[in-house]
């Protein structure tokens, strides 16, 4: 019968690694051949092998989607998992260190010192569908933790009040050991005097209290790029918050919002723009200016146009944001009827619908 690793392990499918890892961990101690009491060695070796797989991402994702241990092992070529490649000796469970051991294999590392990268910021920009069409730069300003510019971050006084933690000895973790019926087990935990940074400061920088950051607020210089639609995400590295003692800063990211136009709907990278032309335009046919983002151009109306007609004018629209490449514009005729008339214009507009109506009619009934 196939394996089931979550089963092995006691776990659901959607357990993760943490409790993969002290899942591992119980059974582990439980089932090592050096357990007088409990050991059990194919129970091992099983033990083993769910955890190599469950525990990496790649091998997790293959099994999950062939379903079962068997199944896995034709897919993927399973080889199992050796502990030896860490270098450790499971032959000697009196200096077992487990904390080493599952820090190397989940992907950790113990020795790595905290230091927090500082936050991202988000900043939401409204604009112009001009600015959108051709580009534009911005000056914002925003309020954020900078850098301390007396301490440069370090939140120290002087350089030489930066001292190494007693605690840790500036590993910046903690090793505890403790005797058990098993053996002596270790484990290794974030220091919790330094918080992880290995460090421990005297004096603390007058300028930030030692906190080695100071809210202040900063003018940004944004350069807005052709094509841009609404919600568009611009990312500016490094404009975020100072990161904690001196560490690298978060980034801004600026959100487009595009103002609506006057006179154009955007649709991509076209635009659209509904044109009221007379009745006597329309019919006779003309030459109208008509507005783009860049100004006015010409455009010919031939006779007997009729409303509701579209005309495309190439190239008069935005830029693509990627590719460069322009839109169009397009013109809807929209035909107007007067609502006031003096007396020549009904006379002549009488005059029109008599000849216009027989001519009408003898069509249809000839």
């Amino acid at each position: 019968m196939a394996k089931d690793y979550y089963k092995v392990l006691g776990l659901n499918k959607n357990a993760t690694k943490e409790e993969i890892k002290k899942s591992y961990k119980r059974l582990a101690r439980k089932y090592h051949p050096d357990n007088k009491e409990t050991g059990d060695e194919e129970k091992f070796k099983e033990i083993n092998e769910a955890a190599s797989v469950l525990a990496n991402d790649e091998k997790r994702q293959q099994y999950d989607q062939f379903g079962d241990a068997e199944a896995f092992k034709q897919s993927s070529d399973f080889r199992g998992f050796d502990f030896s490649d860490f270098g450790f000796d499971f032959g000697d469970l009196a200096s077992f260190d487990f904390g080493d051991i599952f820090d190397k294999f989940f992907g950790g590392n113990v020795f790595t010192r905290t230091r927090r990268r500082g936050a991202d910021l988000r900043y939401d920009l409204e604009i112009s569908l001009e600015d959108a069409a051709f580009g534009d730069k911005k000056e914002i300003f925003i309020s954020k933790l900078t850098k301390c510019n007396k301490c440069h971050g370090t939140g120290a006084y002087s350089e030489e009040d930066i001292i190494r933690c007693d605690q840790c000895n500036g590993s910046g973790m903690y090793k505890q050991t403790r005797r058990t019926p098993f053996g002596i087990f270790a484990t290794t935990s974030t220091c919790r005097k330094c918080h992880g940074t290995g460090e421990m400061i005297k004096r603390a920088c007058p300028n930030c209290s030692g906190k080695g950051r100071i809210e202040k607020e900063k003018k940004i210089e944004i350069r807005i790029p052709e094509g841009v639609s609404n919600g568009t995400k611009l990312r500016i590295s490094g404009e975020g918050e100072a990161g904690e003692k001196g560490s690298d800063a978060g980034d801004l990211y600026v959100v487009i919002f595009i103002k609506e136009h006057e006179y154009f709907e955007r649709e991509g990278d076209d635009i659209y723009f509904k044109m009221p032309l007379t009745f006597a335009q329309a019919a006779l046919g003309s030459q109208v200016e008509v507005p783009t983002l860049k100004g006015k151009a010409k455009l010919k109306i031939p006779a007997g146009t009729q409303s509701g007609t579209l005309f495309r004018m190439k190239g008069n629209g935005i830029p693509n944001l990627h590719s460069g490449e322009k839109g169009d514009q397009y013109v809807k005729v929209r035909i107007i009827v007067p609502k006031k008339l003096n007396k020549k214009q009904k006379e002549l507009l009488k005059e029109f619908s008599e000849i216009e109506n027989k001519g009408f009619f003898e069509k249809i009934f000839k």
